[in-house]
């Protein structure tokens, strides 16, 4: 037999099929979310890519990228060791922290170049004002407590004086300031206040590395394609043919990958929306890496971007984005657009590709971290920048993405109700009669699996995996060098600097710090001009100021702490309002048509709607009215040719069909794809036929019920549901834990007299319960030709066949385990009742196709064997029988209670002696009177019964689950009361039957027992057993005293009878007080 796939997939290895399932229940998390609210999902990415984009265009404008100045320079790091006389160029990109270099003291070399390009001489008092500023006025680090200026920071002479020099010319400055910069923190706050330098407000001095502030948006504009020109041409001169060709390649590769995004959209019935809204998917997770780069203070150059965009377009790509796209579309192809859920859809195809995509996208950023974890400058940019990218095209993916698709087929399926079908492109057709050149093109950019999708193609991403690595390897081994960028250095040979190297040089030798080597980084200087050097434009003023103006205006408004909060609303109703028109549009719009003769009908009906009052309708869960007036009933051939469509008939028109046989009553909510219409129109069927005809009118509710949970698995032929009171006892305290205990009856002093019995089990500190047997039971009758064979049968069960049906059996589930056999013998008749732990399910299907299996295998050693009936009556389910009474059926469960004396007497209104009296002659000495089998009890099956209908359990299955006996006793020197309930047969589950339903479910949640159990499978099942008897504990409590005390028949004459006159006082002892 062959083995089945997992179901994340397989491929990979076990660690990645491992984490790619644990992904897997997460992305199904955030698709529901996604596919439910579309809109909201598509305006917090807007929103959230704004920030990103405003945040990296502000971080552009205030750096060098986009300067005037073509070249950049980068600092230079230079070493001298204790004995050295002069300093040694360290390579750039070098590691400090490691070797010879930790140890060094570190020293780096702030310079600030102050110039006039009209080359007049400077204002010393300009100057002086300018070195006052930078001393004394710049504080970092900012929000602190304690904050450092240049004093704090520079490194001190032997005369505890900073050090600091000065280049002067007739019309420029450079200020030389050297900063202690041993240790990451010192290095951290001398960059904090270079950059606070670099951005200083304009003045009598402007940094040029502030221009874009005082230059207007498209001034700024103009000097970047400027600069971007010059910078790319540079380049081009410096770069080897290498690195062009490679370069060259990797921008072909990338157009190739937007070529086949389109192609590939474009097959599936998308013209530009699709793709587009990838490009942007990809675009988004791109600013976003961006902007994690650069918080985490990761370098990423120009260059080093420029030349890494087609390389992470190509090596990312968007095959991920077309199979998700090519599943949803293939699962909305299943049925009829119109009768679509969505949302369903969407995570549907989600789900049956997120293991897929998880495990690629984990294997490549492996291999991409693995790259980032290199010492080559540029690469270890480039590969964490790229594992970065794949992580939030991941998450966009499952998040804006999916939207974007929800909302694609959302419209489709408006257009599909109003009757205007979307022209989709088959596959192929784009390129059908197209020349030979395009229609090869189109097929090798084609990615689309074969099989329509049904194998996984595992090429492509052992395909890119290959480029990843063998790219990587290409920079290790330096085979070409293409991310290690060519921008000069600061030259430290020139006279200026190389003399204040020496100087500083010269003080460390004689520091006491001199045994240690000396590590100076030298920064290129800050250029800074006299203000009246950048006050020129490069747009005309006849087209800056107008333009200047009308952004300044927008700004103020922008800015102003009223109107800023007025738009921050209006923003937000406008997205709350396209909400909500955008959820109207969704509903089928009706169509005006003319009014059409109905065929004469072969009797008067009324119509539906007129069936409900209108202060008792609702609206209904999916199609709210019909597309034709329900006054309308057309011809039975007419409603024929419609059916399917069923939103184009009525409800007349439905019920007409189904009268005249051609709709079977049975099959409606197949048929109408519509369950709430479906159970309206039975009901009103069954209404027509019956003697009275008052179902119809009648105030059994139909509106507001998941009947889609119902279908196929709780109730056929549904007329509507049928609301039971819900009540609470306790709370109670049971193994230590409070617990509300839930009762759904119509039975008047049932939850009170529980909650008494409650109360006082709690002042005895609570009811203690075990678990002695969990086992569900199924009893085959087998048919054999003699009573020889039949007893060879028993004796091969149970002897070596006991281990060969066990295995059989267990194969069937990875719950159910087979427990015990007995087998029973009548003439040639054998009874084998199979004993099973069926987890947190009450386990009666689980059990019945294991006893299938095991009895296949039994056959073929017993071929005479005949099955007479997989359930035999010796199970025995849903009837009196001694055998649940003494094996044991579902679980066994014990309660226990000690109650104190003060409070029997108190509370109970009885005495202990009493109590125990009445136990005996009523519970055992009457029920053995009565030949009762199990019921040695006072009202076990009360609340049993209340709370299954509560939690969604058999309500039939009370018969056998009710056996109880209950023993009363006194304890401690007959001083309290010692109360247990012992029940053999309790049959429950949290999982399948009435536990899917919503209510059931809410009850459920509410005991902690919704469910499988994440890690104990049964250990839920079990605790609501123990619910469960602990609970009759407290009935049997209750009513008993009642008896004993005589209240029982005051309270039910008090309570039971609603139109009764009030007494006047409660009773003592009644159901109402305690």
């Amino acid at each position: 037999m062959p083995r089945q796939s997992s179901s994340y997939g397989g491929g990979g290895t076990t660690a990645f099929r491992s984490v790619s399932s644990l992904f897997g229940g997460a992305v199904h998390h955030v698709a529901r979310i996604a596919s439910r609210s579309p809109i909201e999902m598509v305006v917090v990415v807007l929103i959230l890519s704004s920030f990103c984009y405003f945040y990296l265009f502000n971080l552009a404008r205030t750096s060098d990228i986009f300067s005037g100045t073509v070249t950049r320079l980068y600092p230079t790091s230079v070493f001298a060791s204790p004995s050295d006389t002069t300093f040694t160029q360290l390579d750039r990109g070098a590691d400090l922290t490691n070797g010879l270099h930790h140890h060094a003291v570190k020293i780096q070399l702030k310079q600030m170049a102050i110039s006039d390009p009209k080359q007049q001489a400077l204002d010393p008092q300009i100057i002086q004002q300018f070195q006052h500023l930078i001393k004394n006025e710049i504080h970092v680090p900012d929000n602190t407590k304690k904050q450092f200026n240049v004093q704090d920071l520079c490194y001190h002479q032997q005369d505890d004086h900073c050090f600091f020099e000065n280049d002067k010319t007739d019309s420029s400055v450079v200020l030389s300031y050297a900063f202690n910069a041993t240790g990451a923190y010192r290095q951290h706050l001398a960059d904090l206040w270079e950059h606070k330098v670099a951005t200083l407000a304009p003045g009598d001095l402007v940094s040029l590395s502030n221009t874009g502030h005082q230059e207007n948006v498209f001034s700024w504009l103009f000097v970047v394609v400027r600069n971007v020109f010059l910078r790319i041409k540079e380049l081009l001169d410096m770069a080897d043919n290498v690195d062009i060709m490679v370069i060259l390649a990797g921008y072909l590769m990338m157009i190739a990958t937007f070529a086949s995004l389109f192609i590939n959209m474009r097959s599936m019935g998308s013209r530009y929306t699709l793709a587009t809204a990838v490009i942007f998917n990809g675009f988004v997770s791109f600013m976003l890496a961006l902007v994690t780069v650069h918080a985490l203070n990761v370098d990423v150059y120009p260059v080093v971007l420029a030349e890494a965009i087609p390389f992470l377009t190509v090596t990312i790509g968007f095959e991920r984005s077309i199979k998700l796209t090519k599943r949803v579309f293939q699962l909305s192809k299943e049925t009829p657009i119109a009768k679509q859920d969505i949302h369903k859809t969407v995570v549907r195809a989600v789900d049956s590709v997120a293991a897929s995509i998880t495990r690629d996208c984990l294997m490549e950023i492996v291999v991409l971290t693995i790259g980032a974890k290199s010492g080559i400058s540029g690469l270890r940019e480039f590969c964490f920048l790229s594992a970065l990218l794949l992580a939030y095209d991941f998450i966009a993916m499952f998040t804006w993405y999916t939207a974007i698709l929800t909302l694609k087929l959302e419209l489709t399926r408006i257009r599909a109700i109003n009757g205007s079908s979307a022209t989709v492109v088959k596959k192929g057709g784009a390129v059908k009669n197209t020349g030979y050149v395009r229609r090869t093109v189109v097929k090798v950019l084609d990615v689309s699996d074969n099989e329509d999708g049904k194998t996984d193609n595992f090429i492509i991403g052992r395909l890119k995996l290959l480029m990843i690595a063998g790219f990587i390897g290409m920079h290790v081994f330096k085979l070409c060098s293409t991310f290690q960028s060519t921008n000069p250095q600061v030259n430290t040979t020139e006279p200026s600097v190389a003399s204040i190297l020496q100087q500083l040089l010269q003080q460390h030798q004689s520091s006491k710090q001199n045994t240690l080597p000396l590590i100076i980084e030298v920064f290129p200087p800050l250029p800074f001009h006299v203000a009246e050097s950048v006050r020129k434009s490069i747009v005309p003023e006849a087209i800056s100021q107008p333009l200047s103006t009308l952004f300044s205006t927008a700004a103020i408004y922008i800015q102003h702490p009223a109107i800023s909060k007025l738009l921050f609303v209006a923003l937000f109703v406008s997205i709350f309002l396209n909400t909500y028109l955008f959820k109207v549009v969704r509903q089928p719009k009706q169509s005006e048509e003319k009014q059409t003769v109905a065929a004469p009908a072969p009797a008067a009906i009324a119509p539906v709607a007129a069936a409900v009052p209108a202060e008792k309708a609702v609206t209904v869960t999916k199609t709210e009215a019909p597309v034709v007036p329900s006054d309308v009933v057309r011809s039975i051939d007419e409603c024929l040719s419609l059916v399917k469509t069923p939103e184009a008939l009525n409800d007349e028109e439905v019920i007409s069909l189904v009268q005249k046989g051609k709709l079977a009553p049975y099959a409606l909510e197949r048929t109408l794809g519509d369950f709430t219409r479906a159970v309206r129109v039975r009901r009103s069927l069954i209404s027509r036929a019956s003697v009275t005809k008052t179902l119809e009118q009648s105030l059994l509710p139909i509106e507001n019920y998941q009947y889609e949970k119902v279908f196929g698995a709780c109730c056929e032929n549904v007329i509507g549901y049928m609301p039971l009171p819900l009540g609470i006892a306790g709370p109670m305290i049971i193994d230590g834990i409070d617990v509300h205990i839930p009762m759904a009856t119509t039975e008047g002093c049932l939850v009170a007299s529980a909650a008494r019995g409650c109360k006082a089990i709690n002042q005895g500190g609570g009811a203690t319960t075990i678990v002695t047997n969990d086992m569900m039971a199924r009893g085959p009758c087998l048919s054999f030709p003699n009573i020889s064979q039949a007893g060879e049968c028993k004796r091969w069960v149970e002897h070596e066949g006991n281990a060969i049906l066990t295995e059989a059996f267990n194969s069937t589930s990875r719950f159910a385990r087979l427990q015990k056999l007995k087998v029973a013998l009548a003439g040639r008749l054998a009874f084998v009742r199979f004993s099973t732990a069926t987890g947190d399910a009450m386990g009666m299907n689980m059990i019945s196709k294991g006893c299938e299996k095991a009895l296949s295998v039994m056959q073929e050693y017993f071929p005479d064997m005949q099955i007479i009936s997989l359930s035999g009556n010796y199970c025995t389910d849903k009837k009196p029988a001694a055998i649940n009474w003494i094996e044991g059926r579902g679980k066994s469960v014990v309660a226990e209670a000690v109650i104190p004396g003060e409070t029997v007497q108190k509370v109970l209104k009885t005495t202990v002696v009493a109590m125990c009296e009445l136990n005996i002659n009523k519970n055992l000495i009457g029920s053995a009177m009565a030949g009762s089998v199990g019921g040695f009890n006072a009202q076990a099956a009360n609340l049993l019964t209340a709370i299954y209908l509560a939690a969604g359990q058999d309500p039939a299955q009370n018969v056998e689950s009710s056996n109880c006996i209950t023993l009363m006793e006194p304890a401690n020197n007959g001083q309290d009361l010692r109360i247990s309930c012992t029940m053999p047969s309790i049959e429950v589950g949290t999982v399948g039957g009435g536990t899917i339903l919503p209510p059931q479910q809410a009850v459920l949640d509410m005991l902690g027992v919704r469910g499988p159990h994440p890690t104990n499978p049964g250990d839920n099942a079990r605790r609501l057993a123990r619910i469960i008897c602990a609970a009759v504990m407290a009935g049997e409590l209750s009513l008993c005293a009642a008896l004993a005390a005589g209240h029982l028949v005051q309270a039910h004459m008090a309570h039971n009878r609603a139109n009764a006159t009030p007494a006047p006082t409660p009773i003592p002892g009644s159901c109402i007080k305690s």
